[in-house]
């Protein structure tokens, strides 16, 4: 039979101090001496006490202290787009003052193989966002047309913010001016002269399939469908091409594809800079130059390796704002007050990577 577990009441009663005293040391929620600290550490560190049980303070408090952070992408691509974890730095910030961690969720639902010797389908298994013990949740990288996580949640009663994305009149939104922004250099590019324009997306449905779309394929993810209409407002016609994911290695073969016609175009308009940074190595294997060949913007204003030689010509987004804005969001709810949408405005920064239209 395991020892019983020294509780603060033990350790409280080897200082010589109050049970509560011995809490706030443990606690920090008030200050206590330097000497009743050291006694109170001593007798713990004697006792082999480690500090409070969380789970008897979650019942306690009613919560978990973690909060959600649900990606309608990869977990995968996550940990790899500097974007994204810019954002969970600020995430993390806005949540500070709930003391709460938090917890990676994919939205996605599963199935289970039925068992050995029935005739039954799959069997359906609780996504992650079913059973994770949360109090409140953010979602990123949603659309409209994807939101199985947002319905478990609703049903949950628990308080969402989304980032980029709507989820409905009563879920506030943390949003980026990216069509806006996204016209901005397209007309810019206009004004240098290019007319021969290809754009370059982020995915445009939660399939993620790679390749040339046209007016008739549904635009299913709302970041993608912003930033595209951003562009299309100054070029309707412009070819367009949906990478898989936002990344250097994903820009390099799109952008492969994108100049391997002999109609290739003048300028290039990708979503994001990874996938901007992706077509300038495609321009270098073919020999074109940039600016001078190949005119190329980005979308982020984040640090690329690889592209030392150029300043990217880009969008630059307040992602650590934006993230702390989503978790100030959470603790007003979790505080029952109300949380108001914000939007943030991108700034134009002109870099060494778009010039004016090549001659002949």
């Amino acid at each position: 039979m395991s020892e019983r577990r020294a509780t603060i009441t033990d350790v409280a009663r080897e200082a010589g101090v109050s049970a509560s005293t011995a809490s706030v040391v443990f606690s920090g929620n008030a200050p206590a001496s330097a000497e009743t600290r050291r006694r109170v550490l001593a007798a713990a560190e004697a006792l082999g006490y480690t500090g409070p049980d969380p789970r008897a303070a979650s019942l306690r408090r009613g919560r978990s202290g973690i909060v959600g952070v649900v990606f309608g992408g990869s977990l995968r691509s996550a940990f790899h787009d500097p974007v994204t974890i810019a954002m969970m730095d600020g995430i993390a910030e806005g949540v500070s003052p709930l003391r709460a961690g938090l917890l990676l969720l994919p939205d996605e639902t599963s199935s289970a193989a039925p068992a050995a010797g029935t005739d039954s389908g799959a069997i359906e298994v609780p996504s992650a966002v079913t059973a994770a013990p949360i109090d409140a949740a953010v979602l990123v990288g949603f659309g409209q047309t994807r939101q199985p996580s947002l319905d478990v949640l609703r049903a949950r009663r628990v308080p969402v913010v989304i980032i980029e994305g709507d989820a409905g009149p009563e879920i506030p939104r943390i949003e980026l001016d990216n069509s806006a922004a996204q016209q901005r250099a397209a007309s810019y590019l206009r004004d240098l002269g290019h007319e021969r324009v290809t754009l370059l997306t982020l995915p445009i449905r939660p399939s993620r399939a790679r390749g040339w779309f046209g007016p008739r394929d549904a635009v299913e993810v709302d970041v993608t469908a912003a930033r595209l209409a951003g562009a299309q407002a100054v070029y309707p016609d412009a070819p367009t091409y949906a990478a898989v994911t936002s990344s250097i290695d994903e820009g390099l073969i799109a952008g492969r594809e994108i100049l391997a016609g002999p109609d290739r175009p003048t300028a290039v308009i990708a979503q994001t800079d990874l996938l901007a940074a992706g077509v300038i190595r495609a321009a270098e294997e073919c020999g074109l130059r940039v600016p001078e060949d190949l005119s190329v913007t980005g979308f982020d204003g984040v640090e690329v390796d690889g592209l030392d030689a150029y300043e990217l010509t880009t969008l630059v987004q307040p992602a650590v704002e934006k993230g702390r804005a989503a978790g100030a969001a959470v603790v007003s709810m979790l505080a029952g007050e109300d949380a108001a949408s914000v939007t943030f405005t991108c700034s134009f920064r002109i870099g060494t990577t778009a010039g004016p239209v090549p001659r002949g």
